[in-house]
């Protein structure tokens, strides 16, 4: 029975990757911030999935935090054969002028701190081992910008950058390094940017069919399973409506039809 971490599980993507990795009987690490919601993710895959799921409540952005609950996992519980860096967000949209520094900082220490502190604690297990799958969820904001964007953006051209070098160096040690780049996601995404305007929110989504976490979950769970010699490098997955970052066909069509 193989051992999958996933940072970000008390919502999306990050929840959902854990449904789909525990009704494939993976034993699961979950970790988020949310420690209510984390235990209810918990007991929801104990209880549905008879799965073995270790939580652990704790900030990927801060090091110490990451240091103290990875760098010393129970007995049992190190080798990890899959990590997927889940963690991130999105905060405020607004031109550079008008941005708001704590913003950038949120982003900036989520998106890439997070990653790298997650990364260099686990990685040093699977190279012991010789064996072992890095997932980065990125988005297509890694792959073009758009404008009041402009931090955001970057720190997922960031995730993109660390997946290819990560993927240079880890080699050798038979490490898969893939990427997963999603478009337009219905979750707590633009909840989160808009600072809880569900109204706002909800705008983005509307006119079209919009991806759900269970769509990304499916392409992880697909990457995770492939033989040990195929790599699934980099996926880029959008909703039939979306043509590019800011290029969404829009119409009245119900986002569950």
């Amino acid at each position: 029975m193989k051992t999958a971490l996933i940072t970000g599980a008390t919502s999306g993507i990050g929840e959902a990757a854990a449904e789909r990795l525990a009704s494939e009987h993976y034993r699961l690490i979950i970790t988020g911030r949310r420690e209510e919601r984390l235990l209810k993710v918990a007991e929801y895959l104990q209880t549905t999935y008879r799965a073995d799921v270790l939580p652990l409540c704790f900030d990927v952005c801060s090091l110490e935090q990451v240091r103290e609950n990875l760098g010393g996992l129970p007995e049992g519980w190190r080798q990890v054969s899959a990590l997927v860096n889940n963690a991130g967000l999105a905060a405020g949209l607004e031109p550079l002028d008008a941005g708001r520094p704590e913003d950038w900082q949120r982003m900036i220490d989520t998106n890439i701190k997070g990653l790298l502190y997650v990364t260099r604690t686990i990685a040093p297990l699977m190279i012991a081992r010789r064996e072992g799958h890095i997932i980065n969820v990125g988005s297509i904001a890694g792959r073009e910008v758009y404008a009041n964007g402009n931090v955001y953006c970057a720190t997922k051209h960031a995730v993109d950058a660390l997946t290819e070098s990560m993927r240079m160096e880890f080699s050798p040690y038979g490490i898969r390094v893939s990427q997963v780049a999603p478009g337009a996601v219905e979750t707590e995404f633009s909840i989160v940017r808009f600072k809880g305007d569900r109204q706002r929110a909800d705008a983005v989504y509307q006119g079209f069919r919009p991806l759900k976490a269970a769509d990304i979950a499916d392409v992880i769970a697909y990457m995770m399973n492939c033989p040990p010699h195929v790599n699934i490098a980099d996926v880029l997955v959008l909703p039939a409506a979306q043509a590019a970052a800011t290029m969404i066909h829009r119409a009245e069509v119900s986002r569950q039809s």
